[in-house]
């Protein structure tokens, strides 16, 4: 059984110690290789400010940084008409790690462009710097596969405070840890046979604070909470009523929160199940009719932020259910899918596509930190 010890290191400290282990491997694999680089732009100086917001903006092929105004200050990837290694296509999961960012690309499926008949694979989990360097990547452009350094939709990644990351590899129905080296050390179910324990296109992974990792089942319709000798402990369904979860996330006061995409709404449940609090992101009577939000993070002050996939859309919703900010164009009286859509590279407010996932930088309440600080990992010890 692999122990995983917290890190208490300073931040600083941590990506310095994770820059050396990079450098290393990246030598030990392919010698003479240099980082390459993708796209970013910006005021650097707002760069990695506690409190901005980094937004998986899927169609748009690209991450973004937004103030909490919305205002844009960095860019990862080019844009929507970029089917190149130069951007992340189809991204789908965002997260900072001090200074870096891991970012999982999960391609465009087949038919789901008219111009793209058979789809653009992007099957990576890479790490990037501020300049969009790619410092370190586990998986391949154009590449599908379950063999080592192969990846089959990988829509969500965890980087884990010893360094390993937590990849969620939806299409090959399997969750792995791998460490820099690209060495798979872990995997679900692993050895576990269990037909009723197999999973369904999952969705998420995220360590827990005592050892077991929590897992969004997403066509099981349920989370589960599994141990490193793959057994399942919990399972959490809302009383039986999710339908195609999105996302789980385990909350500081032991209830885990669930992103309810099937049935538009995120919901809280107790240590046994129970709901305690839910918000539907289509009431809006111009909400598309099924918006399937993607992902939902419980942030320290007690709000929670939404990416409300298809109304293309991020809502920031207090515990009284009031959308406090929503970042992407106002949604259309008689309109589509894509009607509110934009690409623009200044301000989310002039559009955003099918936004996978948004989080607060610094703030991992309810999350894995990266480097193991607070007392626990459902609070990551800042205050907005």
């Amino acid at each position: 059984m692999k122990k995983h010890p917290v890190n208490f290191f300073p931040a600083s400290r941590r990506i310095f110690l994770i820059r050396l282990g990079l450098l290393a491997v990246t030598a030990l694999v392919s010698p003479g290789a240099s980082a390459q680089r993708i796209f970013s732009f910006g005021d650097h100086s707002h760069f990695n400010r506690p409190g901005n917001i980094l937004i998986a903006d899927q169609f748009n092929n690209r991450v973004i940084e937004v103030e909490p105004n919305g205002k844009i200050i960095w860019q990862f990837g080019v844009g929507p008409n970029d089917l190149t290694d130069r951007s992340v296509i189809g991204v789908n999961d965002a997260e900072r790690v001090g200074d870096l960012t891991l970012i999982s690309g999960t391609g465009l499926a087949p038919f789901l462009d008219s111009a793209l008949p058979q789809g653009a694979a992007d099957n990576r989990v890479m790490l990037v710097d501020s300049n969009g360097r790619i410092v370190w990547q586990y998986g391949k452009f154009q590449v599908t596969g379950s063999a080592p350094d192969q990846l089959n939709t990988p829509v969500q990644s965890t980087w884990l405070p010893n360094s390993d990351v937590l990849i969620t590899d939806q299409g090959n129905n399997r969750i792995i840890e791998v460490n820099l080296r690209k060495q798979i050390v872990w995997q679900y179910p692993g050895s576990n046979t269990n037909a009723s324990d197999q999973l369904n296109s999952p969705n998420s992974a995220e360590l827990l604070a005592n050892g077991n990792i929590l897992i969004a089942d997403e066509n099981n319709n349920r989370a589960i909470e599994v141990t490193r000798r793959d057994k399942i402990v919990k399972t959490f369904t809302a009383g039986g009523t999710i339908f195609v979860l999105g996302f789980a996330s385990r909350l500081p006061n032991g209830h885990t929160l669930l992103t309810d995409s099937g049935n538009a709404r995120v919901v809280e449940v107790d240590a046994n199940d129970k709901p305690v609090w839910q918000f539907y992101t289509d009431t809006d009577p111009l909400s598309f009719p099924a918006p399937q939000p993607s992902h939902a993070v419980r942030l320290a002050d007690g709000d929670t932020l939404i990416a409300d996939q298809i109304n293309n859309r991020v809502l920031l919703v207090n515990r009284a259910g009031d959308i406090l900010m929503a970042y992407g164009l106002p949604l259309a009286s008689g309109g589509s899918i894509g009607d509110n859509a934009g690409d623009s590279n200044k301000n989310t407010q002039q559009g955003i596509n099918w936004p996978y996932d948004a989080k607060v930088i610094g703030d991992f309440t309810g999350l894995t930190p990266p480097f193991g600080f607070g007392r626990g990992f459902g609070d990551s010890g800042i205050r907005r």
